[in-house]
Protein backbone atom coordinates (compact mmCIF):
# COMPACT_ATOMS: atom_id res chain seq x y z
CA UNK A 1 0.00 0.00 0.00
CA UNK A 2 2.94 2.36 0.58
CA UNK A 3 4.02 2.10 -3.07
CA UNK A 4 1.18 4.38 -4.18
CA UNK A 5 2.47 7.03 -1.75
CA UNK A 6 5.97 6.65 -3.20
CA UNK A 7 4.58 7.07 -6.72
CA UNK A 8 2.68 10.22 -5.67
CA UNK A 9 5.76 11.65 -3.93
CA UNK A 10 7.96 10.92 -6.93
CA UNK A 11 5.43 12.53 -9.28
CA UNK A 12 5.25 15.60 -7.03
CA UNK A 13 9.05 15.85 -6.95
CA UNK A 14 8.95 16.56 -10.71
CA UNK A 15 7.23 19.87 -9.85
CA UNK A 16 9.86 20.99 -7.32
CA UNK A 17 11.11 24.54 -7.79
CA UNK A 18 14.67 24.22 -6.48
CA UNK A 19 16.86 26.60 -8.53
CA UNK A 20 19.09 27.46 -5.54
CA UNK A 21 19.64 24.18 -3.71
CA UNK A 22 19.24 21.98 -6.81
CA UNK A 23 17.70 19.47 -4.37
CA UNK A 24 14.21 18.40 -5.53
CA UNK A 25 12.08 16.66 -2.91
CA UNK A 26 8.59 15.16 -3.08
CA UNK A 27 6.26 14.05 -0.29
CA UNK A 28 2.88 12.35 -0.21
CA UNK A 29 0.40 11.87 2.61
CA UNK A 30 -2.44 9.43 3.02
CA UNK A 31 -5.15 11.10 5.07
CA UNK A 32 -7.73 9.42 7.28
CA UNK A 33 -10.25 9.22 4.45
CA UNK A 34 -7.72 7.38 2.23
CA UNK A 35 -7.06 10.30 -0.11
CA UNK A 36 -3.49 11.12 -1.08
CA UNK A 37 -2.05 14.63 -0.98
CA UNK A 38 1.35 15.40 -2.48
CA UNK A 39 3.77 18.29 -2.46
CA UNK A 40 7.20 19.42 -3.62
CA UNK A 41 9.74 21.85 -2.21
CA UNK A 42 9.44 25.40 -3.51
CA UNK A 43 12.31 27.84 -3.15
CA UNK A 44 12.52 31.56 -3.81
CA UNK A 45 15.22 34.19 -4.18
CA UNK A 46 15.36 34.83 -0.43
CA UNK A 47 16.68 31.28 0.02
CA UNK A 48 16.25 29.54 2.42
CA UNK A 49 12.87 31.19 2.93
CA UNK A 50 11.06 28.75 0.65
CA UNK A 51 9.26 25.69 1.94
CA UNK A 52 9.76 21.97 1.95
CA UNK A 53 7.74 19.25 0.23
CA UNK A 54 6.20 17.96 3.47
CA UNK A 55 4.42 21.21 4.46
CA UNK A 56 3.24 21.61 0.87
CA UNK A 57 1.55 18.20 1.11
CA UNK A 58 0.19 19.03 4.57
CA UNK A 59 -1.27 22.27 3.22
CA UNK A 60 -3.06 20.41 0.42
CA UNK A 61 -4.47 17.97 2.99
CA UNK A 62 -5.70 20.73 5.31
CA UNK A 63 -7.21 22.76 2.48
CA UNK A 64 -9.17 19.65 1.41
CA UNK A 65 -10.67 19.39 4.90
CA UNK A 66 -8.57 16.56 6.33
CA UNK A 67 -6.62 16.86 9.56
CA UNK A 68 -4.86 13.52 10.13
CA UNK A 69 -1.79 11.98 8.49
CA UNK A 70 -2.15 8.19 8.43
CA UNK A 71 1.14 7.59 6.58
CA UNK A 72 3.65 9.59 4.56
CA UNK A 73 6.36 9.00 1.94
CA UNK A 74 9.36 11.24 1.22
CA UNK A 75 11.73 11.02 -1.74
CA UNK A 76 14.66 13.25 -2.74
CA UNK A 77 16.33 13.25 -6.12
CA UNK A 78 19.91 13.38 -4.82
CA UNK A 79 19.73 11.69 -1.42
CA UNK A 80 18.30 8.19 -1.01
CA UNK A 81 16.35 7.69 2.23
CA UNK A 82 16.18 11.42 2.88
CA UNK A 83 14.26 12.02 6.11
CA UNK A 84 12.19 15.14 6.76
CA UNK A 85 14.21 18.04 8.19
CA UNK A 86 13.73 19.04 11.83
CA UNK A 87 11.17 21.76 11.12
CA UNK A 88 9.16 19.41 8.93
CA UNK A 89 9.24 16.71 11.60
CA UNK A 90 7.49 19.10 13.96
CA UNK A 91 4.99 20.11 11.29
CA UNK A 92 4.21 16.45 10.51
CA UNK A 93 3.87 15.67 14.22
CA UNK A 94 1.07 18.25 14.50
CA UNK A 95 -1.11 16.03 12.26
CA UNK A 96 0.26 12.56 12.99
CA UNK A 97 0.60 10.20 15.94
CA UNK A 98 3.77 8.76 17.43
CA UNK A 99 3.10 5.55 15.49
CA UNK A 100 2.45 7.16 12.08
CA UNK A 101 4.73 5.47 9.53
CA UNK A 102 7.03 7.68 7.47
CA UNK A 103 8.45 5.92 4.41
CA UNK A 104 11.93 6.93 3.28
CA UNK A 105 12.45 6.22 -0.40
CA UNK A 106 15.09 6.02 -3.07
CA UNK A 107 14.51 6.25 -6.83
CA UNK A 108 12.95 2.76 -6.89
CA UNK A 109 10.58 2.91 -3.94
CA UNK A 110 10.20 2.60 -0.18
CA UNK A 111 13.40 1.37 1.47
CA UNK A 112 12.94 2.23 5.14
CA UNK A 113 9.98 2.83 7.43
CA UNK A 114 10.25 4.94 10.56
CA UNK A 115 7.60 6.09 13.01
CA UNK A 116 7.16 9.72 14.00
CA UNK A 117 8.37 8.76 17.47
CA UNK A 118 11.63 7.51 15.95
CA UNK A 119 12.00 10.66 13.84
CA UNK A 120 11.03 13.09 16.60
CA UNK A 121 11.42 11.37 19.97
CA UNK A 122 10.91 14.47 22.13
CA UNK A 123 8.75 16.67 19.92
CA UNK A 124 7.12 19.81 21.22
CA UNK A 125 3.49 19.02 22.05
CA UNK A 126 0.53 21.11 23.13
CA UNK A 127 -0.05 18.90 26.17
CA UNK A 128 3.27 20.22 27.48
CA UNK A 129 1.99 23.81 27.48
CA UNK A 130 -1.73 23.11 27.81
Amino acid sequence: MSHDLFEAARAAMAFAHAPYSKFPVGAAIRAEDGRIYAGANIENLSFPQGWCAEPTAISHMIMAGNKKIVEMAVVAEKLPLCPPCGGCRQKIAEFATARTPIYLCDEAGVKKTMTMEELLPHGFATDVIG
